[in-house]
């Protein structure tokens, strides 16, 4: 064990104590008379002795290690051992991880100072995980503190856990604790009188990866924004890493890519987050994976056990995991064997009254499964015939529902519109798979094709009366080689649905896809549209898809999925796989093999923005890397990979390889799942390599990869020659043609070495580089756009967009719904993809306005948000919000005057008083949303009920490209606006625009002359004004205000006093008005007011200290 470093004087220790280890740095020392043939002669013997007599809690451990400093006789204790494994352990771990590092020091302090730093973290850490065994919060209690004092993050800021480790800065590790957050990681360090202080939120990083070096033996490497982070000596560096790696992602979910962030139960509420409860999920997660079971089961026991094999004759280890409705068995070697027992199969569980503790599961086809010692089996026995009595329960009732809840409240956000699509002829569902129907097979005529065809239904059929037959089969490796092989055409349908658990979904939904059907059929929305148009295009040389019968289950199958599932609605891609499902399964069957492959094989491949294949393109070539490092070295741009690969992802090879030989690549995808479709990838490139090594440009490569996807052939396929694809190839072709049984074979044999969990791995690490990648994409391209209206540079529009969306987050980090995540759509275009509330707009105009000074900022905030949410639907986007940015700092005299004249005016402008009065201009939350979404004057409505016809809808529907073009065409003209098409302003209006000027001013260094010259002007206006006025009404005046413009400042109550006299009035007919040209012309006269608005502003300045102060502002707020 560590222990905290104390002084040991090694002269009067060498008595006692012998060295078996030694380096420049430790010393690992045994105590006289352990270990020793004889005991060591009379001193070992001497020295045994004292410590046998010595009371049991003051023993001295046999083995110990110290620290060791040159040229000094002090040495540090730092660990102990009870044995030689335990310190060997200790000595092994200081090699690895500390004796390279403490060469970049320059002094012995400094390194005794390190060791003594590190030593301490990791004691801390072994007691952090004693502690949590044992539920004693004081530990985690005293952490917690320690991280909200030394962050000041806001106390909604859950922590998740912390550890002990070494950050590099530079090529100097800093001894210091990690904590990892809901939405930050954390680094604190305080060493030396040296400070270091980081934090990363989640959202930013971009890279998350295990690395070594020369010096580090093992770290973790994150890039946040360009910038790399090194954290290294972690006592559980797994653990550490998995943990960074779910929370990096879950956030990563949450904000970014909201299409797959389903509320999920476990990680919907960002303040429920611990670690146990990650740990959990990661666990469940990997379950279902494994086992293929419906997303809404979670693992809830696992218990060590033997499994008795009958047809193998012994019993094999592994863990039986229970979920709520499936009791699941996979061996120690996860290929070895594995099993599936749904509940609703069970008809009893016994126990053995032997000492095998062995429990007994009967299910339906009179079959048995016996596990053997299973720990605490009678209280499991006990557990597993309540759930099988729910399970029969809930079986009875759900045979009685045609429909379950969760799906009409999926099918209420389908948009029904008036049917304009082409209607369907028949809404009988197929029960039989298409091509049993066009190409039954000829019994009497038995060539060589179909003789090899019944040897494989007769070798599955001798491992069915082995290992069983339907779900509840067991899998071993003799069905890997089957499925290797190729699947017999008349078993295809029924193993398809087994190995992806489809068999599963509609077991448990009886009735569901009838009931979609009939309420799907008669819709028309984009995505039946798109559906219609690809119909013709699906596999379009089969028989079975040139007539009505073929096209119409195709229809209904895609039609109801799309219905099912609005968010994936319909992609392309999704025909041409729906369309080999049908070829080989019942109708509904093909239904529920498209959902297990849209929703649970390949997860988020089939949305906008085809994330998931993405993300797997980027595993494929980090596999390349590994694999086929000479054809890496070769092509100096990896993305070819990616772009020639994505329809081999997306149709698992059927747009590239004939449907005969096809079908065995969908074959092993069911089995194995994307790791066939990774390992069959790298295969073709293998067989190709040659030839790639030669290519001198992608096209070229692109053609040679063509010509052999030509010439793949399935020689024992029993498919009728007109249907065959590869039957067509010119049999004098010189190409050598290729079986796709063999290419399958070797796929596996120089392949199969890769893991399911490295794939997740490399899944997780990849998709927060890929979704980063987008968000720059996105960023770039608004940025291109806003860069053309405004005349910031562009780095400063760059930092700009940054601080925009970080406030966008910041303020979705700690609550459950955010409107800007309901608002993020990512099919809109890049504009609209990210837009901010009044609220938000508020805490980015007091960070970034150069009028943010002013008592009344809160309501200069609300009316600059509602002129620029032309709209009205309470959102701007970051071109709306840079323009008004960039006028305040970089605009003309006029231009900083018409902005505050318009924010005087509707529709900006509305009469403001808090209901808190002891806040004074001070808005609440919920006044300043309140007011943001009041309806402007009559004026103002009709320019926006006009402007409204204009703006098509987001992301529903049709899209109206004339109403594109013409908001397009509105927009050029508004750059064209004149001064004078702006209303005039009335008598409360020009009064309150008179306090804001005076606000402005407040404490600038021309103070007093900016008053006398705001006075000055006013007096003169309302003269200008009362001479016209007497032209056409001499029994007007305009007293009320010449009191008021007169005065050298504002005092305070004036808001109040003045607010209350609106235009509702009933003077209101005699109120006198200002143009926008009298106030300019006026202000212009007056050289301090000039000044004032053409003082060049700092803004680059102003953006880094509002990016440094963000989130302190945050924790305000």
């Amino acid at each position: 064990m560590w222990l905290k470093p104390e002084e040991v004087l090694l002269k009067n220790a060498l008595k006692l104590w012998l060295m078996e280890r030694s380096n420049e740095y430790f010393v690992l020392q045994r105590r006289r008379g352990y270990g020793e043939e004889g005991g060591g002669g009379l001193t070992g013997l001497l020295v045994g002795t004292l410590d046998s007599v010595l009371d049991s809690t003051a023993k001295v451990a046999p083995f110990r290690i110290l620290h060791q400093t040159p040229d000094s006789q002090v040495y540090l204790s730092i660990a102990c051992g009870a044995n030689r494994e335990e310190i060997t352990k200790h000595w092994d771990w200081l090699e690895q991880n500390i004796m390279k590092t403490l060469s970049v020091f320059d002094s012995n302090e400094d390194i005794t100072n390190f060791v003594q730093g590190k030593i301490r973290g990791l004691i801390a850490e072994e007691g952090k995980d004693s502690f949590a065994k044992e539920d004693d919060p004081e530990k985690f209690r005293e952490a917690l503190l320690k991280f909200e004092k030394s962050f000041g993050l806001p106390e909604q800021e859950k922590l998740v856990t912390y550890y002990s480790c070494s950050y590099w800065r530079g090529r100097v590790p800093c001894q210091g604790w990690l904590y990892l957050s809901t939405n930050f990681l954390s680094f604190y360090s305080f060493l030396l009188g040296s400070e270091i202080k980081l934090i990363i939120s989640w959202d930013a990083i971009s890279k998350l990866e295990k690395t070594s070096t020369v010096i580090l033996t093992e770290s973790i490497h994150v890039c946040s924004q360009g910038e790399d982070h090194y954290f290294s000596m972690f006592l559980h560096i797994n653990e550490t890493y998995l943990l960074m790696e779910q929370l990096a992602n879950y956030a990563i979910k949450r904000l970014f890519d909201k299409e797959t962030f389903d509320n999920d139960p476990v990680l919907d509420d960002p303040l429920q987050i611990t670690k146990r409860g990650l740990e959990y999920r990661a666990h469940s997660e990997q379950f279902k994976a494994f086992f293929r079971l419906p997303k809404e089961e979670t693992l809830k026991e696992v218990h060590e056990c033997f499994l008795w094999v009958p047809f193998s004759h012994f019993s094999t280890h592994g863990k039986m995991c229970i979920s709520e409705n499936y009791i699941c068995f996979a061996s120690q070697d996860g290929n070895l064997c594995s099993l599936i027992i749904p509940l609703r199969e069970v008809l009893a569980v016994d126990k053995t009254d032997d000492s095998n503790r062995s429990v007994i599961i009967s299910i339906k086809g009179k079959t048995a499964f016996r596990f053997n010692e299973v720990k605490d089996f009678e209280q499991l026995v006990a557990k597993l015939r309540l759930k099988c009595r729910a399970a029969s329960t809930q079986c009875d009732v759900s045979t009685e529902v045609a429909i379950g809840s969760d799906a009409t409240g999926q099918c209420d956000n389908f948009e029904d519109q008036p049917l304009t699509c082409q209607k369907e002829c028949s809404k009988t569902v197929n029960t039989e798979a298409l091509m049993t129907v066009f190409h039954p097979q000829n019994l009497e005529n038995l060539d060589s094709k179909m003789l090899k065809e019944k040897m494989k239904e007769q070798s599955w059929n001798i491992l069915f009366s082995e290992c069983g037959r339907g779900v509840s089969m067991f899998r071993t490796k003799k069905t890997r080689d089957l499925v290797v092989r190729g699947i017999p055409e008349t078993l295809r349908g029924e193993l398809w649905m087994l190995f992806s658990g489809a068999v599963n979904d509609m077991a448990t939904n009886p009735g569901y896809y009838a009931e979609v059907v009939e309420k799907s059929l008669g819709t028309c929305n984009l995505a039946t549209e798109e559906i219609e148009r690809d119909l013709r295009r699906s596999l379009p040389e089969h028989p079975a898809f040139q007539s009505d019968t073929g096209i119409s289950a195709l229809r209904r199958v895609l039609t109801a999925y799309a219905y099912r599932n609005p968010k994936i609605g319909y992609c392309q891609a999704m025909n041409i796989l729906t369309s080999v499902l049908l070829l080989y399964a019942k109708e509904e069957e093909a239904f529920w093999l498209l959902v297990a492959v849209c929703e649970r094989m390949l997860p988020d491949y089939f949305n906008r923005r085809i994330i998931g294949a993405l993300v797997d393109q980027a595993v494929f070539e980090e596999l390349i890397r590994d694999h086929l490092p000479q054809l890496t070295e070769h092509m100096t741009d990896m993305t070819f990979f990616s772009s020639v690969s994505l329809s081999w992802f997306l149709t698992l090879f059927i747009s590239v390889l004939p449907i005969e030989s096809a079908v065995n690549v969908v074959d092993c995808f069911f089995y194995d799942g994307i790791k066939a479709i990774l390992q069959l990838g790298l295969a073709v490139l293998d067989y190709n390599l040659d030839k790639l090594l030669t290519c001198k440009d992608d096209a070229e490569a692109v053609t040679a990869l063509n010509r052999f996807f030509d010439n793949v052939i399935n020689k024992d396929s029993p498919l009728p020659s007109n249907v065959q694809q590869g039957s067509n190839i010119d049999e004098k072709c010189s190409h050598t043609k290729v079986d796709i049984t063999d290419l399958i074979r070797e796929s596996n044999e120089k392949y199969g070495s890769i893991r399911y969990e490295d794939i997740h791995s490399m899944r997780c690490r990849n998709r927060l580089y890929v979704i980063q990648t987008l968000e720059e994409t996105t960023k770039q391209n608004v940025l291109r756009v806003v860069s053309q209206d405004v005349k910031m540079n562009l780095l400063e529009l760059e930092e700009l967009y940054v601080i925009f969306k970080k406030e966008l987050f910041i303020s979705c980090y700690w609550y459950l719904s955010c409107p800007g995540l309901k608002h993020h759509d990512p099919s809109l275009s890049y504009l609209e993809q990210y837009q901010i509330d009044c609220q938000q707009f508020r805490v980015l105009y007091h960070l970034l306005s150069p009028w943010a000074h002013s008592a009344n900022r809160d309501s200069l905030a609300l009316w600059t948000f509602r002129l620029l949410d032309e709209n009205s639907d309470c959102l701007i986007n970051f071109k709306e919000f840079s323009s008004a940015i960039d006028i305040m700092y970089n605009g003309s005299f006029t231009e900083k005057l018409k902005l505050l004249f318009k924010l005087h005016i509707p529709p900006a402008y509305t009469e403001v008083m808090s209901k808190t009065s002891s806040k004074g201009d001070e808005l609440s939350t919920e006044e300043l949303l309140y007011f943001s979404r009041l309806h402007v004057s009559k004026h103002a409505d009709e320019k926006e009920t006009e402007s409204g016809k204009n703006i098509p809808e987001k992301g529903k529907g049709k899209i109206d490209i004339q109403a594109y073009l013409s908001q397009w065409q509105d927009e050029l003209l508004k750059k064209e606006e004149n001064i004078k098409d702006l209303p005039r302003m009335n008598q409360s209006q020009f009064i309150q625009f008179s306090k804001t000027l005076y606000n402005l001013f407040h404490e600038d260094p021309e103070e007093e002359s900016l008053y006398q010259a705001i006075a000055i002007v006013t007096n003169l206006l309302l003269r200008m004004e009362e001479v016209g006025r007497k032209l056409h009404s001499p029994t007007s005046s305009a007293k009320e205000f010449s009191g008021m413009a007169c005065d050298s400042g504002p005092r305070e109550g004036d808001a109040d006093s003045n607010v209350e006299k609106g235009p509702s009035s009933p003077r209101e007919e005699h109120q006198w008005s200002f143009a926008f040209e009298q106030i300019l012309a006026s202000l212009l006269n007056e050289p301090a007011l000039v000044r004032f608005f053409e003082r060049p502003l700092d803004l680059k300045a102003k953006l880094e200290n509002a990016k440094s102060s963000q989130l302190r502002s945050r924790t305000k707020v």
